[in-house]
């Protein structure tokens, strides 16, 4: 049955499709964290015109934080008639690099067969239209709820999210007395509801050598040569290893259900030159090789199992390989997490996604990290999930887009969400 919210919804169509845009057109890029402090103010305008207060906070001394490229974030509240829950709606405002491969202009926000392209329509400019959509219908269809609505805007989810959410629950904006439901619009599908993600740990690993002349390698030590046996014991018994083990997470895709591992980075020996250098490498044997490794662990693992693993394959070179020296040198780590199926928000969303788009829910988790491990660990608030438009696999991708229907009918799950937390029974 389509109820008189939805409707408004659906007459917001063209509101929807100006609001995505205009955020995608602010290049907020991290590295190195550009135009936070514009897109803040862009939503500031926007959201306090519809009756939200608000506060811009720069989460000062975290990574990447600088007068240069300071950490920006905005949160809203706009309070019901009575006490009552609070509904949060997060996302954050940076987007990862460009890359190779566009078709169109990555920030012009172009419309093209029900689609608005851009990076960062789908992960997640358009979920936080969506989510800033719903809350404004909402509020205008039902201007006597009870409770609050909170919308934030934040940043360096893509990089940590330390500049962004975890500074915002450090700082108590995430207490469960403060805030009680937390809806993250992350492109998991309209019809998905992602109850949490895998844990993951990064490490940066140096083998050690001896410089030389490179006529000559037998009088030095060539560190690659090392690492080329640190990657050859990765693939014969880590890799393999991680392939045996699934998990009872509903992670998707299939692959991320098991143990994965990617190596970030390599480097060894000199210095890359600029561009327009035009002369020959020197001959020297190289002296250090490095590599950055991203680990992602299932809830069956613990994290010092996970360690312990790298560092024993490791040990096990410098016992049985001649002159072999490495440093490991760990980057960050995050635990995974996990909402209960029976958490009100998550029965509230699946409700709503029955009611919107006629169909129950699928129930999964991430394969990567996102902000609800903050919102957990830090805020110790557990009721927390992602849901919101848009389709995972296209996120980090050239010609990434989001479908404006599907911006639709998350707003409108998200509409009938609240109308489930924070309506009066009367109303």
């Amino acid at each position: 049955m389509t109820t008189p919210l939805q409707i408004a919804i659906d007459a917001k169509r063209d509101d929807l499709i100006a609001l995505t845009r205009d955020l995608i057109r602010i290049p907020t890029l991290n590295p190195p964290g550009e135009n936070y402090r514009d897109i803040c103010d862009y939503l500031d305008k926007r959201l306090r015109s519809h009756g939200f207060e608000t506060q811009q906070i720069r989460a000062k001394g975290t990574p990447g934080d600088s007068e240069k490229y300071p950490r920006w974030n905005i949160v809203a509240r706009r309070e019901g008639r009575m006490a009552g829950d609070c509904v949060h709606f997060n996302s954050h405002t940076d987007v990862v690099e460009v890359g190779r491969g566009w078709t169109v202009d990555p920030f012009g926000g172009e419309v093209k067969d029900g689609k608005i392209y851009g990076r960062g329509a789908c992960d997640m400019k358009g979920g936080l239209a969506a989510s800033i959509i719903a809350a404004e219908t909402f509020i205008e269809t039902h201007p006597d709820f009870l409770g609050a609505i909170e919308i934030s805007g934040t940043a360096d989810e893509e990089s940590g999210g330390y500049g962004g959410v975890a500074y915002l629950a450090e700082q108590g904006y995430f207490d469960p007395k403060r805030v009680q439901h937390v809806i993250i619009p992350e492109p998991l599908n309209k019809d998905r509801i992602c109850l949490g993600h895998r844990g993951g740990w990064w490490a940066e690993i140096e083998t050690k050598g001896e410089i030389a002349h490179g006529s000559m390698p037998f009088l030095g030590d060539c560190a690659v040569r090392h690492m080329g046996a640190v990657l050859t014991a990765f693939e014969d018994k880590l890799f393999p290893a991680m392939a045996a083990r699934r998990t009872e997470m509903p992670v998707v895709p299939e692959g991320a259900r098991h143990s994965t591992m990617n190596i970030n980075s390599i480097h060894g020996g000199q210095p890359e030159q600029d561009d327009d250098f035009t002369g020959l490498p020197a001959h020297c044997v190289p002296d250090a090789c490095r590599i950055v490794i991203d680990r992602r662990f299932l809830m069956e693992e613990p994290l010092d199992q996970v360690r312990a693993e790298v560092t024993a394959l490791l040990e096990g070179l410098k016992s049985t390989r001649a002159d072999f020296d490495y440093e490991l040198t760990e980057l960050n780590s995050v635990l995974p997490s996990m909402t209960d199926q029976d958490a009100p928000v998550v029965q509230t969303v699946a409700r709503a996604i029955e009611d919107v788009i006629g169909q129950p829910p699928q129930y999964v988790a991430s394969p990567g990290t996102y902000d609800q491990k903050h919102i957990d660990r830090i805020g110790k608030l557990k009721n927390c999930i992602a849901y919101g438009p848009g389709i995972l696999e296209l996120a980090h991708k050239p010609d990434e887009y989001v479908g404006i229907d599907d911006m639709i009918d998350s707003a409108k799950v998200m509409g009938a969400a609240l109308q489930s937390l924070i309506l009066a029974k009367d109303d």
